[in-house]
């Protein structure tokens, strides 16, 4: 069965809609539903042409403290030639519909949905629409924590249909990871994966880490337990993990339920 992805369109609910949601902002955790995600919710960004995002997270006292996470809405014809203005900043860009031309160290790659582009700090990247269609990716972006005899990481472009998942253990192939990176590397300071859990597969303990999560829900659905409540997900909503929120889930439905997860990894904690 073909990946799908999930991404929001905008717009705006009719007067009669209910004000009851399953948006929640904790101390432990966040959920952001795809209902939030409406036109009056969009952001704007210098030297982006044609262009609106939802952000979906931002280091904050008391929410995320190592990352950024924008979904990302190009129309046809607009995009960037001076996208990223931060020096520190490295970036992942994750393609769900549409096609973005990307040109980095002079070359040009077409991403399609399922699209992988890890972006090391001062790339020099550009990307643009030239499509016929919207285009709609995630932005993730992280200040790159250097280590004295480490190089940066390369620029990868990858597909995720190109990528076999790692098969968790005992678990008949029902809950895999594919990886973008070689947990290996430690060049990487941050991984971005996608966790998929077939019907009825479970996470079947409160994994309790030192990681900090973002976790945008791209197919299915699912029960997560989020420190110590059980919260509903689907496709489009964005949940936010502080480290060492206890996390457990079920996967529901009749298809996939699958996530685009961010951590950070492989360094000391600052003191």
């Amino acid at each position: 069965m073909p990946a799908k992805y999930y991404a929001p369109h905008g717009g705006h609910p009719d007067q009669d809609q209910l004000l009851t949601d399953r948006a929640m902002f904790t101390d432990a955790y966040a959920v952001i539903p795809k209902g939030t995600m409406r036109d009056i919710t969009t952001s704007f960004l210098p030297f982006w042409d044609q262009t609106r995002l939802w952000v979906i997270a931002r280091p904050l006292s008391g929410f995320a403290e190592t990352f950024s996470q924008y979904i990302m809405e190009v129309q046809p014809g607009g995009g960037s030639d001076r996208p990223e203005t931060d020096p520190d900043a490295q970036g992942v860009l994750f393609v769900v519909e549409g096609t973005a031309s990307l040109t980095v160290n002079g070359t040009t790659h077409e991403l399609t949905p399922g699209g992988y582009a890890y972006l090391p700090p001062m790339s020099g990247w550009t990307l643009r629409n030239h499509g016929e269609t919207p285009l709609r990716f995630h932005w993730i972006r992280k200040a790159y924590d250097a280590v004295d005899g480490l190089d940066q990481p390369d620029v990868l472009i990858l597909n995720e249909a190109d990528i076999a998942p790692t098969v968790m253990p005992d678990t008949d192939g029902k809950w895999a990871t594919t990886r973008f990176v070689d947990p290996s590397d430690m060049r990487h300071d941050m991984h971005v994966t996608i966790v998929t859990l077939h019907p009825g597969a479970v996470i079947p303990f409160l994994e309790t880490h030192v990681m900090e999560h973002g976790l945008y829900v791209l197919e299915g659905k699912g029960a997560y337990r989020l420190n110590t409540d059980w919260v509903e997900v689907e496709a489009g909503d964005f949940m936010w993990l502080r480290a060492f929120c206890p996390q457990a889930c079920y996967a529901g439905g009749t298809r996939p339920f699958r996530y685009l997860l961010y951590k950070d990894v492989n360094r000391h904690m600052p003191l």
